[in-house]
């Protein structure tokens, strides 16, 4: 468990550093908390890539944006541009982490945002063995509003 300087200081490198967000459940739906904070991501400067095996597509900050239908998807398509992903932002019910948490691991990406009311200690605990840093039940649009 993290003491809140720890946290703080981590949460602070993860906003920072990453500049490409892949949303993990993101919404079409204007009234849906991954809708909106995506978009508010992609005002901010970060470049959002759109992870849901449900759509084809969503518009985020104006721009129409491919839908991944998995993280390697989106991954190997950034990858042919000389990209990758920097941080995952999940908006899944918490039983769906342990297999997200597999492909952040597979894929190599640093940072893994779980968001309000998502969590999985043992997963995350997994994750942080493999080096991944994390962050769990955590809103990443309050705490990068809280810092700008």
């Amino acid at each position: 468990m993290q003491d809140t300087l720890e946290r703080k200081s981590l949460i602070d490198e993860m906003l920072q550093t990453a500049k490409t967000i892949a949303v993990v459940g993101i919404s079409n739906k204007p009234e849906r908390a991954s809708y909106n904070i995506a978009n508010y991501l992609a005002r901010h400067g970060y470049r959002v890539v759109a992870v849901n095996p449900v759509l084809s597509e969503v518009v985020v900050n104006g721009e129409t944006l491919t839908s991944y239908p998995a993280l390697e998807d989106a991954q190997t398509a950034l990858a042919v541009e000389g990209g990758k992903i920097d941080l995952v932002d999940v908006f899944r019910a918490s039983d769906a982490v342990p297999g997200i948490v597999d492909d952040v691991i597979r894929l190599y990406i640093p940072y893994l945002w779980l968001q309000d009311g998502v969590q999985d200690d043992e997963a995350v605990a997994r994750a942080e063995a493999a080096c991944v840093k994390c962050i769990q039940n955590e809103c990443i649009f309050r705490e990068h509003a809280a810092r700008v």
